[in-house]
């Protein structure tokens, strides 16, 4: 099965000139994000020529037998719009570039059956991938975007064998006939929780441009105490995410912060910049450690990045997500009361999960046993200090109740 099917990335959009402009300068970077500037190219924010872009993309990859449109028979599309927008901005709206990428990536999920890995997938071999790739904090920045945290230093020599020394655990009963290697398989995973379980998530959370769905993520990347061989060690492992991320789950990052960089750095800053397009380049920001406080307040609040970075959140490094309210609120049947010493806050279900708005889906196996459950979303009346994002106040919407008798699986 082929493994990466994507051409070369594009060169910059000229519709993202402003964002290109901010290159390695953090203050310009969170000027534009404080403003409506980054949502230039997204949905409900387009220019009437991307419009007639997106509906020529919809058209031709229709045509081509890889979109199918909304229709009473089959209920909404296929793909949602902001699906296509990131195709549509990874290519600099450029039609036929982007439809290449989007078959490209479409062949790609048919070819190594994402969707049934995603389902499949045994529960300890992706939460053995978890520990090893950035992990979601559970919380936001300004704009409702994830806020994701990778600590380098704990990917040693030690930690990578016992790792890799897992992969004779068949992944995905599935997949056992797979040719792909185990770490990738799970790294798509990975991807697909971002993809179909945080995001989500977050689009249905308050934030202060609702009309837009959330389709990205910030990433803090802690390379303090890692040496020059280490850097090299995991080079492989690191570039399999970035080539991942380009080819196939384009226009998924927002922000990287470098913390903690070595005065070697330069070196490893060249390996890593020809791993991306000049666009995800210019959301690179390599910080000093008087620039990391300041730098993350200024995208997000306090609340919403570990005390470790001077923030105020109690999250290290490994835990699972630790959920705001509000998205507590929303999954609270996923969520399941601290227990024991070292227990903090609420712990989200380990594994494989998907949020659709009105249902969430639990997948994975367990010693061999599907655990899917599909389980209706308790939504309540939110008060108003709940449908604030740091700081951001959007209308309150009554929500519906929902049956709270339902049991959720332990076991993960």
């Amino acid at each position: 099965m082929p493994l990466w099917r994507s051409s070369a990335p594009a060169e910059s959009d000229p519709a993202q000139a402003q964002e290109s402009s901010a290159h390695n300068d953090p203050v310009a970077s969170a000027t534009l994000a404080a403003g409506e500037g980054w949502l230039a190219g997204h949905l409900n924010h387009l220019t009437t020529e991307q419009e007639e872009k997106l509906a020529e993309l919809k058209a031709l990859s229709a045509e081509k037998g890889y979109y199918t449109p909304a229709s009473v028979s089959s209920g909404g599309p296929s793909h949602d719009d902001a699906t296509m927008l990131r195709f549509l901005r990874a290519r600099k709206f450029d039609v036929n570039a982007a439809f290449g990428q989007f078959k490209d990536t479409e062949d790609w999920r048919r070819d190594n059956e994402i969707d049934a890995l995603y389902e499949n997938i045994d529960v300890d071999s992706y939460e053995a991938a978890r520990r090893m790739y950035p992990q979601w904090t559970g919380r936001r920045d300004r704009r409702g975007i994830p806020v994701y945290v990778f600590e380098i230093r704990h990917l040693n020599s030690k930690n990578m064998a016992a790792y890799n020394s897992t992969m004779t655990t068949p992944t995905a009963e599935t997949h056992q006939a797979s040719t792909v290697p185990a770490r990738l398989l799970r790294l798509f995973a990975l991807y697909e929780n971002l993809l179909r379980f945080v995001m989500p998530l977050c689009s249905e959370l308050g934030r202060p441009n609702p009309e837009t769905p959330i389709v990205s993520s910030n990433n803090i990347v802690d390379v303090s105490g890692v040496g020059l061989k280490q850097f090299w060690n995991l080079k492989g492992h690191m570039q399999d995410a970035s080539v991942l991320a380009t080819a196939h789950y384009p226009e998924t990052l927002d922000r990287i912060f470098i913390i903690g960089a070595p005065s070697f750095f330069p070196t490893v800053w060249g390996w890593i910049k020809r791993w991306f397009d000049p666009v995800t380049t210019s959301k690179i920001f390599i910080l000093s450690a008087a620039e990391v406080k300041p730098t993350l307040t200024s995208f997000m609040d306090p609340t919403s990045f570990p005390k470790q970075y001077g923030g105020e959140l109690d999250w290290q490094w490994g835990d699972m997500p630790n959920l705001d309210e509000p998205a507590r609120d929303l999954v609270s049947q996923i969520v399941s009361t601290p227990e024991g010493e070292g227990s903090t806050h609420p712990t989200l279900i380990k594994g494989p999960v998907l949020f659709k708005g009105t249902e969430i889906e639990i997948l994975g196996k367990v010693d061999g046993k599907s655990r899917k459950q599909t389980l209706p979303v308790v939504k309540k009346v939110v008060a108003e200090h709940d449908n604030v994002v740091n700081g951001s106040n959007d209308e309150k919407v009554p929500l519906d109740q929902a049956d709270e008798n339902i049991s959720v699986p332990t076991t993960a």
